[in-house]
């Protein structure tokens, strides 16, 4: 059995939880504990703070933990990276004053930065050499110039909408984070097939993200075409019908490309198009 650090609350712990779901391990968290037991998987998930998951990771206490890649970045323990896993997105930027006359990262110089990720900003103000007075701050760092207690933030950006609300204007963009599958390794033959399984169960997930199944009939005669539209994931499925002239086509598409799609396949004689969602896809 495997324990697996995750968030207990905050952006990163209902999806984590989601993909937990999602390639089979259920949970009860009716009643959420420090420690639960899963079912699925021989996981122990283990509830944390997020900035704790790459120290108890790191020192053993848990073999695997689904954190932000800024906290590995800035706690700085060897931990290995063994999944992006696609979710979680955001950054982590500089921001000053809606009306500071931002002019480039020299304007930092002799300024106060408030912020949670100290080591982060430290070495992005050495690499563009700026001197400036890093103030940690846990909490709401984006209050923190309209307090008067720094000139400037450096925090994570989503949306954008709170520096917004705060008066603030992302003025660089310094580090792009998402979740990630971390381990300190060690995790001997029967963890490790543990964790091949996980993984092989996660990639099954992630290949399913944003695909639709399309079935369709469609003239014999426009199949090399429609092929040539949707090539699908390695060939289309066709097969013939009852009705002279006419085919049943099987195909994958991404669903951004859902209605181009579409759109193409109807000029060239589909008809009754079906459009399904996928569960999951077994590579």
């Amino acid at each position: 059995m495997l324990r697996l650090a995750i968030q207990s609350k905050g952006r990163l712990s209902d999806e984590s939880t989601a993909l937990l779901k999602e390639i089979g391990v259920s949970l009860d968290d009716s009643h959420r504990k420090f420690l639960l037991q899963a079912q699925g998987l021989p996981l122990e998930l283990l509830y944390l703070r997020d900035d704790d998951i790459p120290q108890v990771v790191s020192d053993g206490t848990a073999a695997l933990g689904i954190v932000g890649l800024n906290e590995v970045e800035e706690r700085g323990l060897p931990v290995k990276i063994v999944k992006k896993l696609g979710f979680g997105n955001c950054r982590i930027s500089l921001a000053v004053p809606k009306n500071a006359g931002y002019d480039g990262p020299q304007w930092f110089n002799g300024k106060r930065i408030a912020t949670s990720y100290p080591n982060i900003l430290n070495q992005w103000l050495q690499e563009n050499g700026v001197s400036a007075k890093v103030q940690v701050i846990t909490g709401s760092v984006e209050v923190a110039p309209a307090a008067g207690i720094a000139d400037a933030i450096f925090d994570i950006v989503s949306s954008g909408g709170t520096l917004v609300a705060n008066g603030l204007l992302e003025v660089e963009k310094v580090f792009w984070s998402e979740a990630v599958l971390i381990s300190a390794g060690n995790l001997g033959a029967e963890g490790e097939e543990i964790l091949k399984e996980m993984l092989f169960r996660i990639d099954s997930a992630q290949v399913s993200r944003g695909k639709k199944y399309l079935l369709m009939n469609i003239p014999t005669a426009a199949v090399d075409e429609a092929i040539r539209i949707i090539p699908a994931m390695r060939s289309p499925t066709i097969m013939p019908l009852a009705a002279e002239g006419w085919c049943s086509m099987h195909s994958v598409v991404d669903e951004a490309d859902l209605w181009d799609k579409v759109k193409l396949l109807k000029a060239i004689g589909a008809e009754g198009i079906l459009v399904l969602n996928i569960d999951k896809i077994i590579p």
